[in-house]
């Protein structure tokens, strides 16, 4: 679209606007993309919900941010970048089903949003792709940014002392653990109670989403009736998600499923087309006091193999662990949020962190019972410190990869920096006066005629 077809539109938007027959109105254009002043009060109320700072004059600082997503989409479209479908529509369900969480129900995300959960849902839709558009057309950008060993020493060495960053005791821990058994009875009793919810609901003596409000062991799910939200199969575990997307009828009740998590009862609410709404009741057998100590005592002597080498803590984790997570890696834990094997004290369990403060490297802890954040049930587990760092300013030797990430950041940083300011230069921008009076981050939107 040239320059004088964009003049045009703005001057017919305004026109319309001075006879009262447009409510909203264009404030920037970039390029072929207006900005409207509605889009700038969705991003400031969505920012005030979620608690995000704005740093500066919000009416400044939002269109700036999204004048600059549109130099990048502008950009993707010509290399050809595109978001893949399902990915997007994954992370739409997740941040659905997070904002009807906090809020209370979808009813009360209407209301407070002032729009339909499908008109939600379709902007949303349109935000996430951009984000990640932008976000693999920054990667592709500075994808050649690949600092040399060299790099890296020369950057450290030209670190001021006070810009060094102090690094966090962090340890390297190993884990063996397993499930104490669970009785017979005790599985043929939970499951006796969902064949008892079952036949309450299809009798209609009872309603699904009120029987999982009361005694769902899923406690999130749990709040909101029973319900999931849309899904797609990828994101259940298999066993569930067989079951599920076989369902047809929303009056039935599943067969009882059994999952990592627990036993299940599942209704179908909705499909669409790769992805399902449903509700289920889930319900944790309990594993006696007996038992647990049966676990405890079993590990106990496992460590005592350990301890007096007659054992390798790797081969027993082979032999005995029931933790796939970390079976594969001799029992090496993994940072979820780093992809590195070093935790800071505060990201692991309570329950690992307090047999480890104490412990020296090569150490292996007493057998104890800690609760599985992921299947919210509780195991008996030792752990081994293989290393521990203490509190300690960053250096080359035990902190190269932090340092190498410091490096990367600042130098796509910069690159991504000028790429804006060159990108400025040859696209067209058209900013209303009254929006023009801000002290902008990159100075060069308004060009001089």
């Amino acid at each position: 679209m040239n320059r004088w077809r964009i003049n045009v539109i703005v001057m017919l938007l305004l026109s319309l606007m001075a006879k009262g027959q447009v409510i909203d109105e264009v404030i920037w254009v970039v390029g072929d993309e207006a900005i409207l002043r509605s889009e700038v009060e969705e991003e400031r109320l969505r920012a005030q919900y979620e608690g995000t700072s704005i740093p500066g004059d919000p009416y400044c600082v939002i269109p700036e941010q999204l004048a600059v997503q549109k130099l990048f989409l502008h950009q993707a479209v010509i290399d050809s970048v595109e978001a893949n479908e399902s990915s997007v529509s994954h992370q739409v369900d997740m941040r659905l089903n997070y904002y009807i969480n906090q809020i209370g129900s979808k009813e009360k995300m209407e209301e407070y949003f002032r729009k339909t959960s499908s008109e939600i849902r379709e902007e949303m839709m349109t935000t996430v792709r951009n984000q990640m558009i932008i976000q693999q057309m920054q990667q592709k950008l500075t994808a050649d940014i690949k600092p040399t060993p060299a790099d890296i020493r020369r950057y450290y060495n030209s670190l001021p002392a006070d810009s060094i960053p102090m690094m966090p005791a962090q340890v390297e821990v190993q884990i063996l653990s397993f499930e104490p058994p669970v009785p017979t009875e005790e599985t043929e009793r939970v499951k006796q109670r969902l064949r008892e919810f079952t036949e309450r609901v299809q009798s209609g003596s009872a309603d699904f989403s009120m029987l999982a409000r009361l005694y769902s062991e899923d406690t999130e799910s749990a709040k909101r009736g029973g319900e999931l939200g849309f899904v797609g199969k990828g994101q259940l575990v298999s066993e569930f998600a067989d079951v599920a997307f076989n369902l047809n009828d929303p009056k039935r009740v599943s067969r009882i499923v059994q999952t990592e998590y627990g036993y299940h009862i599942i209704q179908l609410i909705e499909k669409k087309g790769e992805r399902i709404n449903c509700r289920h009741i889930l319900l944790r057998p309990r594993v006696s006091a007996t038992d647990k100590v049966k676990a405890i005592e079993r590990l106990d002597s496992i460590r005592n193999l350990i301890v007096n080498d007659s054992l390798q803590f790797e081969q027993a984790v082979i032999q005995y662990s029931q933790d796939k997570n970390t079976v594969m890696s001799a029992g090496l834990m993994i940072n979820p949020n780093t992809g590195s094997s070093r935790f800071e004290y505060q990201e692991l369990a309570p329950e690992i962190a307090k047999q480890i403060y104490t412990l020296k490297e090569g150490d292996v802890s007493q057998p104890f019972v800690m609760m599985d954040q992921t299947k919210n049930r509780e195991v008996c587990a030792i752990v081994r410190v293989n290393k521990k760092t203490d509190v300690h300013k960053a250096n080359l030797s035990d902190d190269f990869q932090t340092i190498k990430a410091m490096l990367e950041q600042k130098l796509s940083a910069d690159f991504l920096h000028d790429w804006i300011l060159k990108k400025q230069q040859t696209t067209f921008v058209q900013i209303d006066p009254e929006w023009q009076g801000c002290d902008f981050e990159f100075p060069g939107w308004i060009h001089e005629n």
